[in-house]
């Protein structure tokens, strides 16, 4: 008996597969002005649109989308956009309430690399005054010499002295713009933690 009640329920799932394999998949299609497409497969005029896929009985099993248009595509960039800077900002909320908590905590790590562009600007800005004091030096003595001396008869400057102050002026125009860095850097830290703050404060409710 149980033989038998295998072998027909095994007959009944083949034959349920066998007429699922063999029913008909037909299309369903609106245009824009709203006229409707049905058949067995799609005419070139109606592949852009949303596709719904019935069978025999008219049920929609399927949907196949289609082509979106620019705005569609733009929004679904501004979208992905959208959740990724969230996601970025979710993260770095987390890490900010990991990091600190207090904002007097947060302060006291913003003081300390401030310090630490300052401090590099003072010894920059040391060493800036050295070299320009050796460059009014060097400048001086070049005037005792031909081109920069009004003396005719002066002696041609010698090519070594000429290096020199090239140099010096090369190295000092290079410590300049290492001091602006700094000084721009110092600039961007202040902002980040002020940042930092402003939106720790906001996490945490405080005024």
């Amino acid at each position: 008996m149980r033989i038998r009640f295998f072998l027909i329920s095994c007959f009944l799932l083949v034959s349920a597969g066998a007429y699922a394999e063999t029913t008909n998949k037909h299309y369903k299609v609106v245009n824009e002005d709203g006229t409707i497409f049905y058949g067995d497969s799609v005419p070139p005029e109606y592949t852009d649109y949303e596709k719904e896929v019935v069978n025999d009985h008219a049920v929609t099993i399927d949907r196949i989308e289609g082509r979106k248009t620019e705005e569609e595509l733009a929004a679904e960039r501004e979208a992905e956009k959208q959740r990724v800077q969230e996601q970025l900002q979710l993260r770095a909320d987390k890490a900010l309430l990991a990091t600190y908590l207090t904002v007097d905590e947060i302060r006291m790590h913003r003081d300390r690399r401030i310090e630490l562009f300052q401090a590099q600007s003072r010894v920059t800005q040391l060493y800036l005054r050295n070299l320009q004091r050796r460059l009014e030096k060097l400048e001086r003595e070049a005037t005792r010499f031909a081109p920069y001396s009004s003396d005719p008869d002066a002696e041609i400057i010698d090519p070594d002295l000429v290096a020199d102050i090239n140099q010096t002026k090369s190295t000092i125009e290079r410590h300049e713009r290492n001091l602006q860095k700094f000084r721009n850097e110092e600039e961007v830290i202040m902002a980040r933690f002020d940042g930092d703050i402003d939106r720790f404060k906001s996490l945490k409710g405080l005024e």
